[in-house]
């Protein structure tokens, strides 16, 4: 296998991408919680230079290998990488699951766009997903949404107080196409599990969830549910939320790459592209 040199910048980043336990939906070990008294790690700071060695901008295949003491239980898993500098954030996504001999089929279904021109999510337009790619075949959907938080349902205006369940409510009760109330879009979701890391002094909120959805003409069970997992994170007053789901059924197989994906979701520092959501909500292009 080729070898990769990595800056020590981008080895750190790789480090806080390890797997979450697939029995208990969890950040790696590494990132403390919220609520410890303990200082935060040095800040990230990413540089052009440290994107192109990660091979970020260029989607560049990068094997993630879990601890020693749990190779007999996972297994190497390729994945690629992505980065909105539109938007300033980044994130791992799989390619292949080799044990299972299984290869995923992406399709970038949005490509990263500001958020006064991303599609809305709700009719009141809060919620919008500024970039999504999905593999429709094994019925898989990784998108990135932004949007105001919901302050009927988050109280305080300090994040720092803020706990997971009343994120994840507030980004649940914008998330639905709907023409239904805030508190009828929350019900259609039952939220399984929710916490909150510390990364680089800022909160990341991370939430597990299931969506009840039609019956379709391929299945047809009363009982159809998408499974979620999610983290959100804010800045410039808005919350930017990496999302990954599949059908319920599917979860065992597709779960842990799916948590790697939500794991390894981060904001980068703005550039000269970064765009706001505040900025411009007039435009369209």
């Amino acid at each position: 296998m080729a070898m990769l040199l990595l800056s020590q910048h981008s080895l750190s980043f790789l480090h806080n991408t390890t797997t979450l336990s697939k029995s208990n939906f969890r950040p790696p070990h590494n990132i403390i919680s919220c609520s410890s008294s303990k200082p935060s790690p040095p800040s990230y700071r990413t540089s052009r230079r440290d994107l192109i060695l990660l091979g970020l901008s260029s989607s560049l295949p990068i094997i993630l290998q879990s601890p020693a003491s749990h190779a007999e239980e996972e297994e190497e898993m390729k994945m690629a990488s992505v980065v909105d500098e539109i938007n300033a954030y980044t994130y791992m996504y799989p390619l292949e699951l080799p044990s299972q001999n299984f290869v995923f089929k992406w399709v970038e279904s949005r490509k990263p766009e500001r958020y006064s021109s991303a599609a809305p999510l709700s009719p009141d337009a809060r919620l919008r997903i500024v970039s999504e790619r999905i593999d429709i075949i094994d019925n898989l959907v990784i998108s990135v949404a932004i949007g105001p938080p919901n302050f009927e349902i988050i109280k305080s205006k300090d994040k720092s107080s803020w706990t997971a369940k009343e994120v994840a409510d507030s980004v649940l009760s914008d998330k639905s196409a709907l023409r239904v109330t805030s508190s009828q879009r929350m019900a259609e979701s039952s939220v399984l599990d929710v916490h909150c890391s510390e990364i680089d002094g800022e909160p990341y909120w991370y939430y597990e969830y299931l969506v009840r959805r039609s019956p379709t003409k391929t299945v047809q069970a009363s009982n159809l549910y998408r499974h979620n997992v999610a983290s959100t994170v804010e800045r410039d007053g808005f919350l930017y939320t990496l999302n990954a789901s599949t059908l319920s059924k599917e979860w065992d197989k597709m779960g842990p790459a799916l948590e790697k994906t939500v794991a390894s979701f981060r904001l980068l520092p703005s550039t000269d592209s970064y765009v706001p959501p505040y900025k411009d909500p007039w435009r369209f292009w």
